[in-house]
Formats: C-alpha cells, structure tokens, sequence
C-alpha cells in the first residue's frame, strides 16, 4: 500500500534501502522458550490482555545493537504466567544508531532480538496518524515450535491511505494513531526489528525536523483462539442451493415487503430472545444508530452463550441468518430476489421489482463464525446511505497462511485496528481469504450500508472488500477473484448498482482529490483509483475487469 508521495524520493536512495540492513542469522537451534523459563531484563508479561510491555531503562539491549548478535543466546529468563489469549504486548522501540552527518543524530530506531510472549502479527504504531513513516522497517521472529529464526522481512510502511474520512467522529477521536500495515508471521515467541529512516527526504527547510514519527512502537498482537463449534468447516456452500421452507434466513422465513420490527429488549450479560431491529436503516450518513438486540429462531443455549455485543452485532443479520449464527447460507437466484424485496422492495421501482438485476447470496462466514470478541469494537453501528460503489484492498500482510488460519489473521487483523490504531472496529466491510471464502467484516449487518473505514476519502456510500495477503508481485486465486465478483455482484445489487458501471461520490478529502471533489470512479475500483497508493498490488488490481464482468454476469446483464 506504498502511496504515491508528492515529493520524489532519490533512485540511489530507494537503491540503498533495498539492502538489508544487517545479514539475516541462522536459524537458531534451541527449542523455544517453555513457560516454565524466564525472559530478558525488562520484558515481563502483561498482567491483562493489553497491558503494554514497558522496558527496563537498564537493558543494554535496547540502546546496543551489537546485542542482537546471532551468536548470542536465544533464550534467557522470564517468570512463568499463564498464557493470555487475545492480546496485544506494546514495546516502545528506542535508538540503535547514530549518524554523524546529521550531527550526531539519532537515525535507526528498534529492538534486539528477545523472547516476547506468543503472537502471530505485528506492525509498528505512532503518536501522530498524520505523520508517515518514511524509510525502511523490518522484522525477524522466532517460530515458536521449531525456534528457527527467519530471514529479515519488510513491513509495510504506508497505511495512512486506510482509515476514516477526514474530519469523522472516527477519525477525530483523539484514540487514532500513525501505523504500518500489519504483517502476519505465523505463531512467534521472539522478535527483533529495525526501523531506518530516510534520510534523503531531509530539506533545508526540515533540516530539524524528526527523522521518525514520535512515539514509535512494536505491536505484537496474538490473535487468541475461538471454541471449535464456532468456527465454519469446509469449503464456501454453492452459489446455487436449493430454496425450501427452513430456518430464518431463507426465503420463507423472511417478512413480507415493507414489514417493519421493531421489537427491542434489554440485554444485560446475555442476551434474552427477540426480534432483531432493523437498526439504522435509512440514517443519514455518519449517524450514529444503537443497535437492536435478539432475534427469533435461536436456539437457547447459544444465546445464553452470547454476550449483549455479541447478540446485538448477530441480530444485525437479521433475517439472513438466525440469532448466534456462524455462517450465512448461500442463496439462489429466486430466493436472493425474493430477499431484495423483503429487505428493500419499498425502495425499488416498478422496473427493479419486475426485473432485479442481483447475483445470488454467496455463503458469508459471520464475525461469531470468524470468533469477532465484540467487547473490542466501540457499541454503536454507523450506517451511510446507500452502497454506489465497492472498493478492493488488499492487506499487505503477507501470504504465509493457510486458509484453515484465515480467521486467526482476521482476528489479528481486528484487533490490530481496534486496540493499537484506535479505530472503532475492523475497517473493511467484507474480507476474501485464497481459498475463496467470504467473511463478514465491521459490524452492524452485512446486508446494510455499514460505513467502514478503508478507502481515505471515500468511505461514504460505498463499500470495502479486503483480500487476505500481499499482491504486487504475487497473483491472487481465481477462487478469491470469484468470490469479489460473487459478493460484489449480491451486495450491489441490493442498491441496484451495475458493476461495470461508473458512478460518482464526493470525496471527503484524499491525496488524489480535495474534499467536496465528485469524482467519477468505477462502480467496482482499486484503493488507488480513490488515493494515490499501490493497494490492491498490480497482480490484484489487473484482475478488476475480470472481477467486473463476471460479476455483471452473475447479475444477469
């Protein structure tokens, strides 16, 4: 997601950062760290699940870099403590190096390698979410059932192009901070990283300014686990099941056009069984909506299980799917129609009624399927008006996963977004894994016009559909851009958007256009064609056309 900067950056500069910044280790030979073992002066583990890890003035580690020598020992002592699923360590970075041609100034920034409690993702933090980070990050970690360490990997540094619309409740709640996109490393338990800046970009007139943004700082971020029965097994369902009388979610157990429910209860710790609300339907954009909380058809011992955030961002869906549910059943091309007219037929005109132009319902994996903690997000959904306009990213974290741990890396992926950059719950809409699967993104119903938080500018009245991975060199599956086509296909021909079509929104304020700009942009865009950034990678953002036409297809045009 490297943006577009207005001031060039020096080909011999770009040359120099290409190099490693020290030769990668060996891969070390012990066996990881038990938890009977103990850890470096000043590492200790959090007493909650996001207690920063703040380091002892006294380890030398912190300030010598020659300490992070491959030779060096790779496990010391830490106290044993139980471990903390779902959480996040926070790890101030501190100086390594020194330039004399900057007059002594401090220039690298980072840690030496030392054992750290379990995580599966990174990024680095910062004070100002204004400010970006220019230069070179990179992170070696220990694989904690093997001990190897591997080989020096980059981080990407540009994130500033997700996020809020400038000037948002969100983006204005003094809890954002500056971030790298995240990177998923896969189960760790020991880590170093080094942070260079670019000094090039120094001018006369920034001759005193920082180097780096203040405050940097190591998320580490294990994604904790979901009970077993919670997580969806097998490949997506077809996109052609057959319709039926059944469970709430399919056609028959939808309300007829125009119904309206608006059955509320308290909910306290658990939830109590009710009708789910239609919380927020029509609301202007930005306004904040409380959710509505129950929904009829579940059954008691999974709504008891349930917390009161839990049922209220279940009851969203509702009637896709019941009360607790951790997948929406895919839907065929009668009963998707037979659905738009429940949920919108109001809405539509004489010609949509008579002809709809919609694909059928792709199989949605929920936030309970992917094991959302619900406590995290901020309570209130925020809804947008309509969906004009669905916008592809990809997650620039890296494509080591198996799909079996594409709900791990979301939850990472969450928490990353909520606790260490300050937004009110995961900014994209949907998510896509290699294998094709689709899974609910930010709360508030995934039939709904949720306003995300993903394409800087252009949040409002469109959607983002993020694909797990990295893809500027690398081609994302054929079963990944059919599963784009097949969602953007449903979710936009819900508010009648064609996908290859063109559309306008108004910016909300971007590197490419100033706020209040109408911009036209494909019904189905790139991140770069709303800012100026490499998202969704050259190998993804080629197959746009192909996501397009298929999805028309599925439309029925």
């Amino acid at each position: 997601m490297r943006g577009l900067l207005a001031t060039s950056i020096g080909v011999t500069c770009a040359a120099a950062l290409a190099l490693p910044l020290t030769p990668p280790a060996s891969a070390a030979t012990a066996r990881p760290a038990s938890a009977a073992e103990t850890a470096p002066s000043g590492t200790a583990r959090a007493t909650s699940p996001d207690t920063p890890v703040t380091p002892s003035l006294s380890d030398p580690s912190l300030s010598d870099p020659s300490l992070s020598d491959p030779s060096l020992p790779d496990h010391l002592a830490h106290p044993a403590l139980p471990d903390l699923p779902g959480s996040t360590q926070s790890l101030p970075l501190t100086a390594l190096a020194r330039d004399r041609a900057l007059g002594g100034a401090a220039t690298d920034q980072g840690l030496a390698r030392r054992d750290v409690r379990h995580f599966s993702l990174l990024g680095v933090v910062w004070d100002d979410p204004a400010a970006e980070l220019h230069g070179r990050v990179q992170v070696r970690t220990r694989t904690s059932d093997t001990g190897a360490w591997s080989g020096w990997q980059d981080v990407e540094t540009h994130n500033a192009d997700h996020g809020a619309d400038p000037g948002t409740p969100e983006s204005a709640s003094g809890r954002v901070r500056g971030a790298t996109a995240p990177l998923w490393v896969g189960d760790s338990d020991g880590v170093e990283i080094r942070v260079h800046p670019d000094t090039e970009r120094r001018t006369e007139e920034a001759a005193t300014a920082a180097l780096l943004p203040s405050g940097l700082r190591l998320e580490l971020v294990d994604p904790g686990s979901v009970p077993p029965e919670h997580v969806p097994a097998g490949p997506p369902r077809s996109r052609t099941p057959t319709t039926g009388s059944g469970p709430a979610g399919t056609p028959e157990a939808l309300d007829p056009p125009g119904a309206a429910t608006e059955k509320t209860t308290e909910s306290a710790e658990t939830a109590t069984a009710a009708e789910g609300v239609e919380a927020g339907e029509g609301a202007e954009p930005g306004e904040d909506v409380e959710a509505g909380e129950g929904a009829e058809g579940a059954e008691p011992a999974a709504m008891t299980a349930m917390t009161a955030e839990a049922t209220a961002a279940s009851a969203a869906n509702a009637p896709l799917a019941p009360l607790g549910a951790t997948q929406i059943p895919a839907l065929d091309r009668l009963g998707t129609e037979r659905e738009l007219l429940a949920l919108r037929g109001a809405e539509l005109t004489p010609a949509q009624r008579a002809k709809p132009y919609i694909g059928p319902r792709p199989s949605i994996v929920t936030r309970r399927g992917w094991g959302a903690d619900e406590k995290l997000r901020e309570k209130k959904f925020v809804y947008t008006t309509k969906v004009k306009a669905a916008f592809v990213h990809h997650t620039a974290s890296g494509n080591s996963y198996k799909c079996s741990q594409a709900p791990s890396v979301i939850r990472g992926i969450y928490r990353y977004h909520v606790k260490s950059m300050g937004w009110r719950d995961i900014g994209y809409n949907f998510l896509v894994d290699k294998c094709g699967k689709i899974y609910e993104g930010r709360a508030g119903g995934v039939a709904k016009p949720v306003l995300g938080a993903h394409t800087l500018g252009f949040n409002t009245n469109s959607m983002g559909i993020a694909v797990l991975g990295t893809f500027t060199s690398a081609k994302p599956t054929t079963a990944t851009v059919d599963a784009v086509a097949r969602l953007t296909a449903w979710k936009l021909g819900l508010f009648g958007a064609n996908p290859k079509g063109k559309t306008y929104l108004k910016s909300g304020g971007g590197n490419l256009y100033g706020k209040g700009k109408n911009v036209r942009l494909n019904v189905i865009s790139g991140h770069r064609d709303g800012f100026a950034t490499e998202c969704p990678g050259r190998q993804l953002y080629g197959k746009l056309g192909s996501a397009r036409s298929t999805a028309a297809r599925f439309q029925g045009r």
